[in-house]
């Protein structure tokens, strides 16, 4: 591997200042005795203690994650089927036509798909709160999801898949037992993806959310409005904390998946 110059490491070090100051910056006074990010005059866990002693915060909180959770879950299933049907279809007009309307939901603003979503529910009646936020979350999970599964899909050698049907495997066979083991990294890639895009969403969810239920994306901001509280700077920092570590997760998950395929390989 080709060694970065010196240019190159000082870029990408201002890249990852940019990007990470302003929340170490916010994590930094989330420990501050005082009421305010002006002057740092003591260390305190004080604001920690009063999220974790605020019910409803905590209520708020166990939303948000089995809303992730519950969306990361179902739109990982029904990514996977999709992304395996595409690539079955061997119409390649067709199969660039799935494709690009998978990605237009990518690049499309959350707004729009927000404000969408809200004009469907008012509609059919859907009465706003957890279903509501679910199934929005949901939705723009999916192409994610098919996103991280079609790379692993393409590299499959499908003669895999002829040698089990030769065998007298059935098609759930093959899909049980052939496709999905392999694709495993794409499937879990696509969860924990979809997973983060759900915790730390707010510009759909604020659409779809309806008096009584919340989640914490939409609570900081709505906490925010009446003034800046360094309880906000704590929520935020345990917010980020649960990312990395999902990050993490996903890492180790990934490597220890690659050794196994590597040493079934061998």
């Amino acid at each position: 591997m080709k060694k970065l110059s010196l240019p190159s490491k000082l870029y990408l070090i201002i890249v990852f200042l940019v990007l990470y100051a302003p929340i170490f910056y916010l994590i930094f006074y989330s420990f501050n005795s005082g009421e305010s990010m002006n002057n740092f005059e003591s260390f305190t866990l004080e604001h920690y203690k009063a999220v974790f002693d605020d019910t409803r915060l905590i209520v708020i909180l166990i939303n948000t994650v089995i809303v992730a959770l519950l969306s990361g879950l179902i739109a990982t299933i029904i990514g996977t089927l999709g992304a395996i049907g595409i690539v079955s279809i061997k119409d390649k007009k067709m199969r660039n036509v799935l494709l690009s309307l998978n990605n237009v939901l990518i690049v499309s603003p959350d707004v729009v798909i927000g404000a969408s979503f809200l004009i469907l529910f008012t509609m059919i009646g859907v009465k706003l709160g957890f279903a509501s936020v679910v199934v929005s979350h949901v939705a723009f999970s999916i192409p994610i999801v098919v996103l991280m599964v079609l790379p692993k899909l393409l590299e499959m050698n499908t003669s895999l898949i002829d040698a089990a049907k030769d065998l007298g495997a059935s098609k759930r066979d093959v899909l049980t037992r052939v496709i999905l083991p392999y694709i495993q990294p794409g499937i879990f890639a696509g969860f924990f993806l979809a997973l983060t895009y759900s915790l730390d969403d707010f510009a759909v969810t604020f659409f779809v959310t309806g008096n009584g239920f919340s989640t914490l994306s939409v609570e900081i901001y709505s906490m925010a409005r009446t003034g800046i509280t360094l309880t906000i700077n704590a929520i935020s920092g345990l917010v980020f904390l649960v990312t990395v570590l999902v990050v993490i997760g996903y890492y180790f998950f990934n490597n220890r998946t690659k050794r196994i395929q590597e040493g079934v390989q061998r």
